[in-house]
């Protein structure tokens, strides 16, 4: 199957009443995962952090900003306890040691190391050291970062799966990078996903259809609401959207079509395909030519269409009506 995960991010803005109110609504939407940020400002951040988007009119440094998204231990734990409740699977990423500590007291099957992270060993050896698997996204790597990466995380015995990821808000078409999709999957020999910034679902369903097995997107409840993703992210409605024809996408591949075998259709194909007819009346020992003929429904009533050149040039044993089907017994 592939396993989707909305993301929320800084969505809830800081309020626990917003964050929850998005675990009720993505429970509805179909997604295997909802995934947050465990924000430990003092220890990921510094009063000299710049903002990546200068949206906030309230928060004077990016410092500012991340202490405001924290949440303790105890809230935390609240809200791993309702997205159990609903069926969804509580990840978030972490992004600092302490930020490990805190969610391995929480409870998470496994880690999301976004793109920025990739490259932070100290943080990857924290995470090592839980055992548990980890999904990284590639956005800001070369391969030669991505290859030290998972030499790192090989020599640790850590399982892991890449997604395919562009660090642009909103991604446009040509930044896709769907190609990249089959590279990782040929190079690393492991579950390889797409994480998506676009605000619409096609880069998703193209990356299924790709073999990506792993989706992961922003979600919000309105593009215009505040925040740095909202304009990267998808809509509740969307995302169910999102998520059901991912679900067809999916299928359809578990379903491999044999083009050399199209025995199911052979009630239509009498149906829709043609017999040979005559176009106009015509006498006995009439030599015919490509102007005589039509292709009527349905088959088998005479020579099938595709033998036309068969029956030119042959001469009719009787006359015969304009319309009416032409057989083998009715041409020497």
């Amino acid at each position: 199957m592939i396993f989707t995960i909305a993301e929320i991010g800084q969505a809830h803005d800081g309020s626990l009443g917003v964050l929850h109110s998005y675990i009720d609504a993505v429970a509805k939407t179909g997604v295997d995962a909802i995934k947050f940020q465990t924000h430990i400002a003092a220890a990921e951040s510094s009063i000299y952090e710049p903002f990546r988007v200068k949206f906030s009119k309230q928060d004077k440094t990016r410092f500012d900003y991340w202490k405001r998204m924290e949440f303790s231990l105890e809230q935390w734990k609240e809200i791993k306890a309702h997205c159990d409740e609903v069926g969804l699977e509580f990840m978030s990423s972490p992004f600092s040691n302490a930020a490990v500590d805190l969610l391995e007291k929480v409870g998470v099957k496994r880690y999301k190391v976004g793109s920025g992270e990739v490259n932070n060993f100290l943080l990857l050896e924290k995470i090592a050291k839980t055992g548990k698997p980890v999904i990284i996204s590639s956005g800001m790597s070369s391969f030669k970062e991505l290859d030290a990466t998972v030499a790192f995380l090989k020599t640790r015995n850590v399982a892991y799966s890449i997604l395919q990821c562009t660090t642009s808000y909103p991604t446009k078409p040509a930044q896709f990078g769907l190609n990249i999709i089959e590279q990782l999957k040929n190079k690393y020999k492991v579950k390889v996903g797409f994480s998506d910034h676009s605000s619409s679902i096609e880069a998703c369903i193209a990356a299924v259809a790709l073999g990506a097995e792993i989706l992961e997107f922003h979600v919000v409840f309105d593009k215009e609401m505040f925040g740095p993703d909202a304009k990267s992210s998808l809509t509740i409605n969307e995302t169910t959207q999102l998520i059901k024809a991912v679900k067809n996408i999916h299928e359809s591949l578990l379903a491999p079509i044999d083009k050399n075998d199209n025995s199911a259709f052979l009630e239509l194909k009498s149906i829709f395909e043609k017999s040979l007819a005559i176009n106009k009346d015509l006498p006995k020992n009439h030599i015919l030519t490509f102007d005589d003929l039509e292709a009527k429904k349905p088959k088998d009533f005479g020579i099938l269409a595709s033998d036309y050149e068969k029956v030119i040039g042959k001469k009719l044993k009787n006359s015969m009506l304009k319309w009416d089907f032409l057989n083998e017994s009715d041409i020497i």
